[in-house]
């Protein structure tokens, strides 16, 4: 075995023994989570494109905070290997898989979140300002993938035939991107929201005087306690969203 096999031996089993083990752990967790699902759901053409339809929409919502970050002078991300549109990099094994799971499985909601994409504030060439940029721009490539979906779809789907059609028997291409426009009005409304540590609170975060900013930012990340207090304790606030986004949605479309 030459030098260079010993060399890429050597890598493949430090990658192994670095990632293997969670990879192994999340395989475990997802065909348990696919079990307990097909028991008590029955799975549809519907909810296997609204999935990937959503997995695609929030991984293009991370990627841009990192990639408008990378564009500010924050290489935080890049480095982390964070500005990828590989899912299983943006995979937080409690947001993504346990909670959402638990959600559909206990109140019908499926609700969740990827791992956040690291930015570090200070390295921003204007941090109060170009940090609104940064928090922003998730909800806003959501929108701009809504309004390219939904012009798509007016221009080849006969709209007055699919008003009249139930929406599992719509054909797969009108259906994908019907449901790719409906998830990215949805994360886009939902994370507009200005509650930290949602994307909304980033106009919060410029308006608040420069003294109590390091108190914030180190609070910050408890606020997500109380957004899932209140997607749990209060379903009918997240209906609410939903049903507003849907309407901006049908809005867009002219449904």
């Amino acid at each position: 075995m030459t030098s260079k096999d010993n060399t890429y031996s050597s890598s493949w089993r430090d990658t192994f023994h670095s990632r293997g083990p969670s990879t192994l752990v999340i395989a475990v967790v997802v065909a348990v989570i696919i079990y307990e699902i097909s028991k008590r759901h029955s799975f549809s053409t519907i909810d296997i494109v609204y999935f990937c339809a959503l997995i695609i929409a929030v991984v293009f919502h991370e990627v841009s905070h990192g990639f408008v970050a990378y564009l500010c002078g924050d290489d935080t991300a890049k480095r982390a290997g964070r500005l990828t549109l590989n899912p299983i990099r943006h995979i937080d094994i409690f947001g993504s898989i346990i909670f959402p799971v638990i959600m559909i499985l206990t109140v019908g909601v499926p609700f969740g979140w990827a791992k956040p994409v690291p930015v570090t504030i200070n390295k921003l060439r204007s941090p109060r300002n170009q940090a609104v940029l940064v928090g922003l721009v998730g909800p806003v490539t959501n929108i701009i993938l809504a309004f390219l979906a939904g012009i798509i779809f007016k221009e080849t789907a006969n709209l007055y035939q699919l008003t009249y059609t139930p929406l599992n028997n719509w054909p797969i291409f009108e259906l994908a991107l019907f449901l790719f426009g409906e998830v990215n009005v949805l994360l886009a409304c939902f994370n507009l929201l200005p509650i930290p540590p949602l994307d909304g609170s980033a106009l919060l975060e410029r308006i608040l005087p420069r003294e109590l900013l390091l108190g914030y930012y180190k609070s910050r990340m408890y606020f997500m306690f109380f957004v899932l207090a209140v997607v749990i304790l209060a379903p009918g606030f997240l209906d609410s969203v939903s049903r507003h986004a849907l309407q901006y949605w049908g809005d867009i479309l002219g449904f």
